[in-house]
């Protein structure tokens, strides 16, 4: 997997957006709000080749949670990423 170009995470106040920019971007209008956690996750594998594992590797790292909550929880968030086109396989 990898996240799609031209999109940009901002911040505003304590609240992540995901806004799409460029070219690349079919919908230039498309915001996706993240929390701090999707955030991190998006911020650590933009432009990279990622799969499920690693996502959950970041998790547990970072956060210090068992492995079979930070897998369910990515496997929670691929799910917004590929419904809101922002990823590709």
């Amino acid at each position: 997997m990898k996240t799609k170009k031209g999109y940009r995470l901002r911040t505003l106040g304590k609240e992540y957006i995901l806004m799409a920019e460029g070219i690349e971007v079919v919908d230039a209008h498309q915001m996706i709000s993240m929390n701090e956690t999707a955030a991190f996750l998006w911020e650590a594998v933009e432009g990279k080749d990622f799969d499920a594992e690693t996502l959950a590797q970041l998790l547990v790292d970072e956060y210090g949670i068992g492995r079979d909550t930070a897998e369910k929880d990515v496997a929670a968030l691929l799910q917004t990423w590929k419904k809101a086109d922002v990823i590709e396989y």
